[in-house]
C-alpha cells in the first residue's frame, strides 16, 4: 500500500488531476458569487463543493501514506502543512458560528494552485528569501526619498506649493515619480524659475529607480539561485517525491563500487583485462547457478 501511494504521488497525472480539481475549485468560487446562479443552480455547486472536499481530503491521505513509516515527515514541508490546513478548515460546516471562516478556506483552496505548482512555489519561495535583504532595500529607498524630499521643499515650495509645499506632499510627490509617471510635468511645473531643477529629477530617477529598485531584481535573482539549490537538495531528500529514485541511488552506488572493484582488479593481477564493468559482468555466472 505504501508503494502505490508513493507511486500516485510521484504520478505526474496524478498531480494534473489535482491541478484540474483546484481550477475547477477556483471556477466554483467565481460560480457562486452570482445571484442569478447560485437559486439555480445551488444545489450543483454544493455536490461539486462536497466532491472537490473528497478528492482533497483522499490527496492529503495518499501523501501521508507515502511518507510511511515515518508520516510525521510530511508535516516538516511548510507547503504539505498549508495544504493540510486549508483542506481541514474547508471541512468546518458552511453553517453556523464557522460559515465565515468555511467560506474563507474555500476561497483558499485556489492559493493551494501555488504548492501543486514546482514553478510557483520556486517564486514564493524565493520571495520570501528575499525579504530580509529587500527590508535594507527599502530602508536605503527612504533615505533617498527622505533626502530628496527635504531638498525639494527648500528648492520648490514656493513655486509648487501643491506638491512640495511640505514634507509630507514633497514624499508623496516623489513616490509617485518612482513609478516613472508624472516626473515630467512634475518638473515642468518649475524648471522656468529653477533652470537647474532638471539635475534634481534626473538624478533622482537614476538612483532611486535605475539603482535602488534594480538592487531588488538583484536580490531576487540571487536569492532564486539559492532555493532552487534547496529544492534539488530536498527532492533528493525527500522520499515520496519518486518512487523509484531510492532504487536509482542504489544502482548508482552499486555501479561506482563495481568500477573500484575492476580498478583494483586490473592493478593486483596485471593482466589486460578489457571491456567495462557491465561486459565482465555479463560474462560470470550468476549467483544460485550451477553447471549442468
Amino acid at each position: 500500500m505504501v508503494t502505490l501511494a508513493r507511486r500516485i504521488a510521484g504520478d505526474s497525472r496524478f498531480t494534473g488531476l489535482i491541478i484540474g480539481v483546484i481550477l475547477l475549485n477556483a471556477a466554483l468560487v467565481g460560480l457562486e458569487t452570482s445571484e442569478e446562479l447560485l437559486p439555480r443552480y445551488g444545489t450543483v455547486l454544493a455536490a461539486i463543493n462536497t466532491l472537490i472536499i473528497g478528492i482533497f481530503v483522499v490527496e492529503i491521505a495518499i501523501r501521508i501514506v507515502a511518507y510511511w513509516p515515518r508520516p510525521l515527515s510530511f508535516f516538516l514541508d511548510g507547503w504539505n502543512v498549508f495544504d493540510f490546513v486549508i483542506v481541514a478548515v474547508s471541512l468546518l460546516p458552511i453553517a453556523g458560528s464557522f460559515a465565515t471562516v468555511a467560506r474563507l478556506a474555500r476561497l483558499l483552496r485556489v492559493l493551494r494552485l501555488v504548492s501543486a505548482l514546482p514553478e510557483l512555489r520556486l517564486i514564493v519561495g524565493t520571495l520570501l528569501r528575499s525579504f530580509g535583504s529587500m527590508i535594507h532595500i527599502v530602508a536605503l529607498l527612504a533615505l533617498v526619498v527622505y533626502v530628496y524630499a527635504v531638498l525639494g521643499y527648500h528648492l520648490f515650495a514656493s513655486i509648487d506649493s501643491t506638491r512640495w509645499g511640505d514634507l509630507g506632499s514633497a514624499v508623496r510627490t516623489l513616490f509617485e515619480a518612482l513609478t516613472l509617471e508624472g516626473w515630467l510635468e512634475f518638473q515642468a511645473a518649475v524648471i522656468q524659475q529653477v533652470p537647474l531643477a532638471w539635475l534634481f529629477f534626473g538624478s533622482y530617477i537614476l538612483i532611486a529607480v535605475f539603482i535602488v529598485v534594480n538592487l531588488f531584481i538583484a536580490v531576487i535573482l540571487h536569492n532564486l539561485e539559492t532555493v532552487k539549490a534547496e529544492h534539488a537538495a530536498e527532492d533528493m531528500r525527500d522520499p515520496g517525491a519518486d518512487p523509484d529514485r531510492d532504487l536509482l541511488l542504489r544502482v548508482e552506488s552499486i555501479r561506482s563500487e563495481l568500477g573500484e572493484l575492476e580498478t583494483r582488479l586490473r592493478a593486483r593481477t596485471g593482466t589486460g583485462l578489457s571491456g567495462s564493468t557491465d561486459e565482465l559482468l555479463a560474462g560470470a555466472p550468476s549467483y544460485g547457478q550451477t553447471d549442468a
